[in-house]
């Protein structure tokens, strides 16, 4: 089998890689450059903000990426040198006004979180500030460097034989009746193949509409991210309150974000924006106060992996899928 994806971020990535290892001819096609969009931006965690007050099907395939991540990130690491920095430090929620229902949550989907008091903060986190009053901490949730995991799932992918093709945007759609048959880009190329995989993210919808009607109610939101520097270690884990996170690497780099903004496919920075993350830096981990941020980035808000990628595979290769695909169906659209 021949499939086309059309997008390369880590979704197309990853769905790419999928179909390698089963043995699929497979080709990508990216209108930019690989992983430079949402996939880069992002800050990495592995798991859902506040995992509880998403619905079931969001939570399945949160808690298999979560079993899959350690996996992946040691293939990679052996198949291409580079390590993906899978870090689980443990994530601590504060001052969260729903923590009976996080609890419930807990319980019921086997992940392990405990409740701290004010007390409890301070003394097992004495770096953060004294005025908060409890604390939800999840000790398995780790993070990924993405910029790394991207470059490693590139190695693989071209490792593997994957034709990739950047600065390549797909401009129609060609049909034999209801099913289409090729993809025809910008540099006048024909693209055939016996399956297509869109994997553009916020530009889906875009490529969805080229050549037929679409209902996928899909939209660019920005989200705005600083990064610090401070010892490694530092930080010892991703901390969490009112939306906003710090987040430690390795060598002692800290991001901060994020933003929700409703400003279409603008990806530019903002000085309030800048102002906002700072402060909440701050008061998230006090000791960045006396650190003046060393980058300043936006990006379109990235999507659930590899366990996406993982279904999207299944069905299209009919193995036995691992999570129920139909909470996650949309309608069907004439063509495809």
């Amino acid at each position: 089998m021949k499939v086309v994806i059309v997008g390369g971020g880590v979704m197309g990535l990853m769905t790419a890689r999928e179909l390698a290892m089963a043995g699929c001819e497979v080709e990508l096609l990216e209108r930019s450059l690989i992983g430079q969009e949402a996939s880069w931006a992002g800050g990495g965690i592995v798991s859902p903000l506040y995992p509880w007050r998403y619905t079931a099907p969001v939570t399945a395939l949160a808690s298999v990426a979560q079993a899959v991540y350690p996996e992946l990130a040691r293939e990679l690491f052996n198949e291409t040198g580079i390590d993906p920095e899978l870090v689980p430090c443990g994530l601590l929620m504060l001052d969260a006004d729903d923590a009976r229902d996080a609890e419930a949550w807990a319980g019921m989907n086997g992940h392990c979180l405990l409740r701290w008091s004010a007390i409890d903060l301070q003394r097992q986190m004495p770096g953060l500030a004294a005025h908060w009053r409890n604390g939800l901490w999840m000790p398995s949730i780790a993070n990924i460097r993405n910029p790394r995991l991207l470059k490693a799932l590139l190695k693989s992918l071209r490792q593997r034989g994957v034709l990739v093709h950047e600065q390549l945007e797909v401009t129609q759609w060609r049909h034999e009746g209801t099913r289409v048959i090729a993809a025809l880009s910008a540099d006048g190329c024909v693209h055939e193949a016996d399956a297509f995989v869109i994997c553009g993210g916020a530009w889906s919808r875009q490529l969805l509409q080229r050549g037929s009607e679409s209902s996928l109610a899909l939209r660019p939101v920005r989200g705005q991210m600083l990064m610090y520097r401070l010892e490694p270690g530092a930080l010892p884990c991703i901390v969490m309150a009112e939306g906003r996170y710090v987040i430690p690497r390795r060598d002692g780099l800290v991001l901060c974000g994020s933003t929700l903004e409703e400003s279409g496919f603008d990806k530019s920075t903002t000085d309030k924006a800048y102002e906002s993350l700072k402060a909440s830096a701050q008061r998230l981990w006090p000791a960045l106060s006396n650190e003046t941020p060393v980058a300043h980035w936006a990006g379109l808000r990235p999507v659930l992996a590899p366990a996406s990628a993982r279904l999207l595979a299944d069905q299209l290769l009919k193995r036995p899928v691992q999570i129920d695909p139909r909470p996650y169906q949309i309608a069907p659209t004439q063509g495809y």
